[in-house]
């Protein structure tokens, strides 16, 4: 793949998009940038260019996302490689979230994605080309984190429906790529990125411990380099059979065998309940 190719990154202002989207342009990349305000991504950047276009889209706005791809066209002419990255952490139990914090959470992490999937996909098909990198979390493999629920299932629910576009695609020579991320040094734990529920229930003891960890203890010393992730994203795109998962982090690969290991265990020791059910 050449150094001229068209990313689309979404939620570019700021954490790993906007050190993907730096390093693409270091690199001599073409590079649209999403964010709800373009004013970051210009101070960070610059203004629209020849290789640079900083669009303001709201992702949960399918007809804002399809004139997003259009204005995409328009400017490159072809679109190489997406990068649903757009998307934020919210804390709260189950019991504590109410109905509208649960279902922002998806509107921005779930929909905005599938708004773009859906908008980019005609041109990516008349191209016979592409990959497009779904940003999910450890989280969306892993859910073992107590007042996380919510936010893992919009990540789950990014895996989930990534697999099945890597097959929908396959017939057009497009590649999907779900990407599980783990701590990294961004600013996503930060106070003005995350969402803490509004009413909380202090018996909850376990869900205030892991959050008060991931907001004063986590936050600032997470263990990953987003340099290093975004080389990573570059690098698979220049692979002919680039993996549909992508584990990115020390701490990412050892929760893939914890989570295998524990469903290993518990499919064994519930074989007999399991294999009941067969007529």
């Amino acid at each position: 793949m050449n150094t001229k190719e068209v990313w689309l990154v979404t939620g570019a202002s700021k954490g790993l998009g906007l050190v993907l989207v730096k390093k693409l342009l270091n690199e001599g990349y073409r590079v649209v940038a999403t964010s709800r305000s373009t004013g970051s991504l210009i101070r960070e950047i610059g203004d629209t260019s020849e290789v640079f276009l900083p669009l303001e889209v709201h992702l949960t706005d399918d007809e804002n996302v399809k004139d997003a791809i259009a204005k995409t066209i328009a400017h490159f002419g072809r679109i190489d490689v997406v990068v649903n990255n757009a998307g934020y952490g919210q804390i709260g139990t189950l019991e504590e979230l109410t109905d509208q914090e649960a279902r922002s959470n998806f509107e921005v992490n779930v929909f905005g994605c599938l708004n773009v999937i859906r908008n980019v996909m005609p041109q990516l098909r008349k191209q016979g080309s592409g990959h497009i990198f779904n940003i999910s979390s450890v989280g969306g493999f892993f859910a073992g984190f107590p007042g996380w629920g919510v936010y893992c299932a919009t990540k789950f629910a990014v895996a989930g429906f990534t697999e099945s576009l890597a097959e929908e695609v396959k017939e057009f020579s497009i590649k999907a790529t779900i990407v599980y991320p783990g701590y990294f040094r961004t600013n996503f734990l930060s106070q003005d990125s995350i969402k803490v529920a509004q009413n909380t229930i202090e018996a909850y003891a376990a869900a205030r411990q892991s959050e008060q960890m991931h907001l004063n203890s986590i936050n600032g010393n997470q263990s990953n380099d987003p340099e290093k992730a975004a080389e990573v994203l570059i690098s698979v795109t220049k692979e002919e059979n680039p993996p549909v998962h992508l584990f990115l982090g020390n701490d990412a690969y050892d929760m893939v065998y914890n989570k295998i290991n524990i469903i290993t265990n518990e499919a064994e020791r519930w074989k007999s309940y399991t294999v009941s059910t067969a007529l």
